[in-house]
């Protein structure tokens, strides 16, 4: 049980996923995260200005960078999850977080398609991207929701207690 616990918190490639104690994949998921909530923000907001073309335009960019930031965060994210062991609880919390996010990328990908078929971005997001998009970041909170507990909770990739300690050392 203490060795499973101990492979999930060595990093599969040190050089791709980020050293002992210090993974790569919560920091790209800022990226993601950070636009698909502005984008969902300039959606509202464009109901609410005069002119709302430019924020049309800028929640569909957002929807693009962070479809590109997963794509960084998810292969990153797939190490971590290499270094679980199978049949853990740890491991089906990695797959269903793993899983939500595949899904909540393919949604924005379609949101994203779905606003650029036709004439593009003009006047207020219509309801139907709208509602995907409000949708998406609910799925997205219950995610990483999940990725919380695999850090915090089963310590997955973070480093051991004995190891914190030296930190609080004078």
């Amino acid at each position: 049980m203490a060795g499973d616990m101990q492979q999930a918190k060595q990093p599969v490639s040190a050089a791709l996923a980020g050293p002992y104690g210090h993974p790569f994949h919560p920091i790209l998921v800022t990226v993601p995260i950070g636009a698909w909530v502005a984008s969902l923000v300039f959606d509202i907001g464009s109901h609410i200005v005069g002119d709302p073309d430019f924020l049309a335009r800028g929640a569909v960019w957002l929807l693009a960078i962070g479809v590109l930031g997963a794509l960084a965060a998810a292969a990153i994210g797939f190490l971590d999850f290499l270094a679980i062991p199978t049949g853990t609880r740890a491991f089906r919390t990695g797959l269903i977080h793993m899983s939500l996010n595949l899904a909540v990328t393919i949604a924005y990908a379609i949101n994203f398609w779905w606003r650029n078929s036709g004439t593009g971005a003009h006047g207020a997001v219509p309801v139907g991207p709208l509602v995907l998009s409000i949708l998406s970041v609910a799925v997205l909170g219950g995610s990483g929701y999940l990725g919380g507990k695999l850090a915090y909770h089963y310590g997955v990739r973070v480093a051991d207690e004995s190891t914190q300690l030296s930190g609080f050392r004078r």
